[in-house]
């Protein structure tokens, strides 16, 4: 299923061609990206806001991110592997995905050492760290899947509403469990604000330059890059969101999580 894009022209052709766009220039094609990153994206100043009002239990924030993380999971599966499966070949595939798992995990690694570890817990452990690391490390979450949004709109169809939806629905718990573990930790409600503002504003950006970028790249390239996010955002699953769930969701945990993946299939499905 998809939204109604602001680039007229970009045709899809068969095995994923595209014909030459025409219409109004494409700053403002690359504006279509940056809006729909800025709205997905907008559920982590949400998140933070709810939890600012009122502080939710461990296991609502386990659940909400059990559910998140089957939202990314169905994503990653049928809007980024099975899509690219039609333009690349299977090697391909793999190296990207090879790639942007590894990319991440030195990324986070080194944010770790930094002070950036544990950074979207519940717990308060992030008194411990460096919050310039927390913070980059919290950007460097988001900048996979905002990519991945502002390149669905590659082609001119629209943007995919299974992966927005991945996206927003997936930003909220994390933003409210790592809301919950910095207010323990002792950060003030103006740099929480700053923190989620400009965590929102970057992946907004991240969306309009996919979208600027992969608006002229061949099908393979933009295969390339839908294996390489779908890498990093399953090892961000895994590093992030997943423990969380794992360890305050309860017995249900699992099933909150395909009910996840469940909902994100249903939207992709109905396109």
């Amino acid at each position: 299923m998809i939204l109604p894009s602001s680039r007229p022209a970009h045709i899809r052709g068969g095995g994923g061609a595209r014909r030459a766009a025409v219409g109004p220039g494409w700053s403002n094609d690359r504006m279509a990206g940056f809006w729909w990153g800025l709205l997905g994206s907008s559920s982590l100043l949400i998140g933070a806001g709810l939890v600012l009002w009122r502080t939710p239990s461990r296991r609502l924030t386990g659940l909400i991110m059990a559910f998140g993380a089957g939202v990314l999971i169905s994503a990653v599966a049928y809007d980024l592997v099975e899509d690219a499966s039609r333009s690349a070949n299977g090697w391909v595939l793999l190296a990207g995905l090879a790639a942007g798992a590894l990319t991440f995990y030195v990324g986070d690694l080194l944010i770790d050492r930094r002070g950036g570890r544990d950074r979207k817990r519940s717990t308060g452990v992030q008194a411990e760290g460096s919050g310039s690391a927390i913070a980059l490390g919290t950007v460097l979450d988001g900048i996979p899947e905002s990519v991945v949004l502002g390149s669905t709109l590659v082609g001119g169809g629209g943007v995919s509403v299974a992966v927005l939806a991945a996206v927003f629905i997936s930003n909220l718990p994390e933003a409210m469990s790592a809301t919950v573990g910095l207010r323990q930790a002792g950060t003030s409600t103006a740099r929480l604000a700053l923190l989620w503002g400009g965590t929102t504003l970057v992946s907004a950006v991240a969306a309009g330059v996919g979208y600027a970028v992969l608006g002229t790249a061949d099908p393979v390239t933009i295969a390339v890059v839908q294996a390489f996010a779908a890498g990093a955002l399953l090892t961000m699953l895994v590093d992030t969101m997943i423990p969380e769930a794992s360890e305050f969701g309860g017995p249900v945990t699992g099933l909150v999580t395909v009910l996840g993946f469940a909902t994100a299939f249903g939207l992709s499905a109905l396109g």
